[in-house]
């Protein structure tokens, strides 16, 4: 086992190699495994908004949408069982992501990813045909089991298989297919709430299984990653994977990482129970917290629910759906522009600079609802605040997707040791499911009691979250994975967590 040796922790050892089109390969054929979770995320919304899906499932919603405008508009689609239909997934993704854990450690990356792809498929298949309520939900818990070991593996896959200087660009290769999922599903509401015949909702539902396919048969034909093939005991193949990917003979300082990492690793008997040492405080912190602050950022009342809440604030039919396709399109553009930046300016400014914007737009957009809606509930919308409400979100979504958005789900990835990879990113996965669940059960029950005041609520999180990440996330931009320790060393707080011998990396 290597000794241990301080370095430059803002940039980690330059590892010889360069992007090769077999790393593009994988990594693009890895990331559809986001687009399952985007268009679940985007369909959802849309089809809660579809008068032929309330009034067959939830025919009390239908029906007080059908109240004159006079009623109070807070409160239109407060349901606990339509709330169930969209979080009953995200609570089965979160049990479903400590299963994932133990097969993305035993059996590598990509069984994970298929057996997640395979989930999702046949959950799509049961609520395109869906008869009734409890149809609904038992795809839906599929769905979500689907999600949970897809949203496990990718993130890890794409970080270890990426070159550490690209490692952003590829990493946020996941959240855009997850935003190109969103808006691919926002444009099929849009055409399929036409469909006459009231069936339009079984198309919406049952094209998730598309994305599926993709990913579970994509799955099969992807290598395992050189950190995988050295956890599960494959240093021969690992050192070929590892020669393969990065496009020269010369890996010897990389895999020398690797099999210190995998020396400390072999020391690991339970991931689950090591993950709470002191050493690893942070990236525990971490694995904890960026989640939960990315569900309290209020994004997935954007995600979730946009067609809803566009027709709560006064959008009618079409335009409602329109709207949440304009916002759709903003997370794509805005995922295409991290891809972009990331690696040129770091991970902290885009946070820092993101959650600004999201504060400012949260504000701006509740004070344009108070002012037209106030605690009643009862008013109406004239273009001009319509437009401007419009603005102010799609300012939001832009702010929270080079942000909390993609970087919420790269950070962790590229954070924890190989020893406690798989289970830190399953708390990861994990938490985020939690608190997803609970926005997606809650919202329009807050929206009914805290009117306008809900935009600042999650306002104020936003400050919170924000001044986090000032304080206490350090910069990992070029670092290489299994170097990440140095990252913490060198950092004002963490430093303290760390001691010299827990630094198992060779000399530059």
């Amino acid at each position: 086992m290597a000794g241990g040796v301080m370095m430059n922790t803002a940039g980690g050892k330059p590892y010889p190699g360069k992007l090769t089109l077999y790393v593009v390969f994988t990594c693009v054929v890895a990331s559809t495994g986001g687009l399952i979770f985007g268009y679940d995320i985007g369909i959802s919304g849309g089809v809660t908004s579809m008068d032929p899906f309330l009034l067959k499932f939830f025919p009390e919603v239908y029906w007080k949408k059908q109240e004159a405008s006079t009623s109070n508009q807070y409160c239109r689609y407060d349901n606990q069982l339509l709330q169930a239909f969209t979080s009953s997934l995200y609570l089965a993704a979160l049990v479903a992501s400590f299963f994932a854990s133990t097969v993305t450690r035993v059996l590598g990356r990509r069984w994970s990813m298929f057996a997640g792809g395979f989930a999702f498929l046949v959950g799509a298949a049961l609520n395109g045909a869906a008869q009734n309520i409890a149809m609904l939900i038992v795809g839906r818990t599929l769905l979500g089991v689907g999600i949970g070991f897809a949203n496990q593996s990718v993130p890890l896959y794409m970080s270890e298989m990426a070159p550490a200087r690209l490692r952003g660009m590829l990493g946020t290769g996941f959240n855009l297919m997850i935003t190109t999922g969103i808006l691919t599903a926002e444009l099929i509401n849009y055409g399929t709430n036409k469909i006459k015949g009231g069936h339009g909702w079984r198309f919406s539902l049952g094209l998730a299984a598309v994305p599926a396919t993709v990913i579970t048969l994509g799955s099969l034909f992807l290598p395992d990653t050189p950190n995988s093939l050295m956890e599960r005991g494959h240093p021969e193949a690992s050192r070929r994977m590892l020669r393969r990917i990065r496009g020269t003979d010369d890996i010897g300082d990389e895999y020398a990482d690797l099999v210190a990492a995998r020396e400390v690793s072999k020391l690991v008997q339970h991931p689950w129970r090591n993950i709470v040492l002191r050493k690893y405080r942070a990236q525990l912190t971490m694995a904890v917290l960026i989640p939960f602050f990315q569900q309290l950022s209020g994004i997935n009342v954007i995600n979730f629910y946009a067609p809803v809440l566009f027709e709560t604030l006064g959008f009618k039919g079409d335009t409602s759906l329109v709207s949440s396709v304009m916002t759709g399109g903003v997370l794509v553009l805005g995922s295409l522009v991290t891809m972009l930046i990331v690696d040129r300016l770091g991970r902290r400014k885009l946070f820092l600079q993101g959650g600004a914007q999201m504060l400012v737009s949260q504000v701006v957009v509740g004070t344009l609802i108070a002012a037209r809606f106030g605690m009643s509930g009862v008013g109406e919308m004239p273009k001009g605040y319509a437009a401007a409400v419009v603005l102010f979100i799609c300012l939001y979504v832009a702010g929270f997707v080079w942000s909390w958005g993609a970087l919420g789900w790269l950070v962790p990835s590229e954070i924890f040791p190989l020893e406690i990879r798989s289970a830190a990113q399953s708390i990861n996965v994990s938490v985020n499911m939690l608190f997803t669940f609970v926005i997606a059960q809650a919202f329009l029950t807050m929206l009914c009691h805290m009117k306008f005041g809900l935009f600042y609520f999650f306002a104020g999180w936003g400050v919170v979250m924000t001044a986090f990440v000032a304080l206490f996330l350090p910069e990992t931009k070029n670092v290489p994975i299994e170097e990440m320790v140095l990252v913490w060393k060198g950092h004002w707080f963490w430093s303290r967590f760390v001691r010299d011998d827990d630094i198992h990396v060779q000399k530059p």
